[in-house]
């Protein structure tokens, strides 16, 4: 990654954050419990914002990663009174509820634990934490994404799409959405890529190969 990408970076997530803070603090107006912003939303704009592209920063996974994690979180403290059960437990939950749902998103278990790790504050505020501010934090944050990033040339959300300097290919492979879909079920582990941006890649890399041979007069594959 070239400096200019890293500036740009860090640019969309600066104006992402103080965005966010901004205008959750005009929503919920002054309040000495409340915060302004969650620190969770610091590692939600480090993938919303540098790496754009993840499964892990779909909008559907951060907005439901955080929320669901965040009720999971006051739910646990409500509950159980043994701080450090009450944090393994709420980090635990979040994981499975958000790999049930399909929106995993890291920050979430910091939703979860933060809960917890505030249980005074969390246990007078009971649910309302929930919405404020981590669900105003997550939808400013997320709007914050798609406008800087579409200003920055970037899909987000992200849609799959070939380089811009694609080669076509010689031998078009005849695979399908359920040939990737299986074979990254016997890798037996969750990449932090989507499948078809795997697909695209995959695509390209053949292809290249193959012009590659055409060009060197070599002889192609079967």
């Amino acid at each position: 990654m070239v400096a200019e990408e890293w500036l740009r970076n860090a640019a969309g997530a600066l104006i992402g954050i103080a965005a966010t803070g901004a205008l959750t603090a005009l929503i919920i107006g002054p309040s000495p419990n409340l915060p302004v912003l969650m620190a969770p939303m610091g590692a939600s704009a480090v993938l919303l914002f540098a790496v754009p592209a993840s499964p892990l920063a779909r909008p559907w996974a951060v907005l439901g990663g955080n929320a669901l994690s965040a009720v999971i979180g006051v739910a646990t403290v409500l509950s159980v009174p043994s701080p450090v059960l009450a944090a393994s437990l709420a980090v635990g939950a979040a994981i499975a509820a958000m790999s049930l749902l399909r929106c995993l998103h890291p920050p979430g278990g910091a939703c979860a634990l933060t809960a917890v790790l505030a249980a005074p504050q969390t246990i007078e505020d009971g649910f309302l934490v929930v919405f404020a501010p981590v669900v105003i934090n997550t939808v400013l944050l997320v709007i914050a994404a798609v406008i800087c990033n579409r200003m920055l040339g970037r899909s987000y959300p992200h849609q799959a799409h070939a380089t811009p300097h694609s080669h076509p290919p010689v031998h078009p492979a005849n695979l399908t959405e359920a040939d990737f879909d299986a074979v990254l079920a016997d890798y037996g582990e969750v990449l932090d890529i989507s499948r078809k941006d795997l697909e695209m890649l995959y695509i390209e890399l053949v292809s290249r190969a193959e012009n590659a041979n055409n060009l060197s007069g070599s002889p192609g594959r079967e």
